[in-house]
């Protein structure tokens, strides 16, 4: 059996988790420069009257009387959340596969003898007593089919945020209470074929002959189908895939027209992206730097491009990195506008011990290697950009998103630990 764990309102649990003053309040996440909401608590999805991803200036005032709280995005404290949920879930079995930040899938055949409900419940209360995090629970025998069970653990208040398909009964119950496109995997393109043909509920589907289904919805639609009707088709994927690409486009804090501070914000960038490529041991064989002015404004002159420089040699030296990236945004920069964001993203990515160097770079490549080592080591020792490129600077805050509803990185930061009774 396999077990679908999803937290519920992941972002606005984390900060009702360091604000319990706000339970069963309505509460909301911010996008980057506080621009629209992202995230909403199941207190403020009912209220209705207030319009998701509209940007905040707009409606704030609508916010204010309905006694919404809002944050910033804390995306720090979200990932360290989210690790602890991962942690206790990997105290029920070895096995689990992070499916996002929050929602994993755990193999639950090391409990082959266990009452699957009283281990669903006991999953559930354990997150919740070790994290502060509610989660939903949906256990079957196939990874579609516990997909489902978590959402209808949710959607119906007597679940108890938890459902166990371990009988027939419950599966034909579980499915024929499911919209097709409460599906995992059928796509809007595809449900509305499939309304059309008066295939509305995800137990029509099942049912469906399984010949139609190939055709119509080739291999993969098969695979679903068979998922649905207990035949385990999609494995737990323990170690995730290296991405092919990896990349950052972020609004600055205020629109730049300044060429010094633009290179700042693209240097800190890049050392960005080349630490997420070195933890997954790749390197990259191209960089791309884009750069555009706010494309919603009235006011503005109007201006965007990109360019995409092929490196020597694969490379996941922040500094190599650097410097080519600086070279390209000297390239595409344009003196008179009011630049809003530049983005940077690392492509053709091949694995570390796969890079293909020529006769003429073998010491330039021992000498980077060796202070790229330094720097992972100095900072993982003392905190992130604490050794950096003098590329960076120090004008953080001239370019930086804004952020002014950020909550504190409770469990990261010793500066930002929650004070209890006026001590820390």
């Amino acid at each position: 059996m396999i077990a679908l764990v999803d937290c519920n309102s992941f972002y606005a649990s984390c900060e009702q988790v360091f604000r319990p003053d706000l339970k069963k309040m309505p509460v909301v996440v911010l996008s980057n420069n506080d621009g629209c909401i992202i995230a909403a608590n199941k207190e403020a999805k009912a209220l209705t009257e207030i319009p998701m991803f509209q940007p905040v200036f707009k409606i704030q005032k609508l916010l204010d009387k309905s006694n919404v709280t809002y944050f910033s995005s804390n995306y720090t404290l979200y990932n360290d959340m989210s690790r602890r949920v991962m942690d206790t879930l990997k105290t029920f079995s070895p096995r689990v596969e992070e499916y996002s930040i929050d929602e994993s899938f755990v193999d639950l055949s090391i409990h082959q003898n266990e009452c699957y409900t009283g281990l669903a419940h006991n999953i559930k209360n354990t997150i919740y007593k070790n994290t502060g995090i509610p989660v939903g629970v949906g256990i079957a025998k196939t990874k579609s089919l516990s997909k489902l069970a978590n959402k209808y653990a949710k959607k119906i208040a007597e679940n108890d945020n938890v459902y166990v398909v371990d009988s027939e009964v419950k599966r034909k119950q579980l499915l024929q209470n499911l919209k097709v496109k409460d599906i995992w995997g059928i796509g809007r393109k595809h449900a509305l074929r499939l309304e059309d043909k008066k295939i509305s509920t995800a137990l029509d589907f099942a049912n469906m002959p399984v010949a139609w289904v190939r055709k119509e919805m080739t291999v993969i639609g098969e695979r679903l189908w068979r998922e649905l009707n207990n035949i385990p088709c999609l494995e737990i994927v323990e170690k995730p895939k290296a991405k092919k690409g990896i990349g950052t486009a972020k609004s600055f804090g205020f629109k730049l027209t300044s060429y010094s501070l633009i290179e700042e914000a693209c240097s800190y960038y890049v050392a960005e992206v080349a630490d997420l490529l070195r933890q997954q041991h790749s390197a990259a064989s191209q960089i791309d730097i884009s750069l555009q002015t706010n494309q919603h404004s009235e006011i503005d002159k109007q201006y965007r491009n990109n360019i995409t420089i092929t490196l020597d040699t694969p490379t996941d030296s922040t500094i190599k990195l650097t410097k080519e990236a600086l070279r390209g945004l000297k390239q595409i920069y344009k003196p008179g506008y009011r630049y809003k964001k530049v983005g940077v993203n690392l492509l053709q990515l091949v694995n570390r011990t796969d890079i293909q160097t020529n006769l003429f770079d073998t010491q330039h490549k021992i000498e980077s290697d060796t202070i790229t080592f330094l720097l992972d080591n100095l900072n993982g020792k003392f905190g992130k950009n604490k050794i950096k490129l003098a590329t960076v600077g120090n004008r953080h805050k001239e370019w930086a998103l804004i952020k002014e509803h950020r909550s504190p990185r409770f469990t990261t930061q010793w500066d930002e630990l929650l004070i209890i009774g006026g001590t820390k």
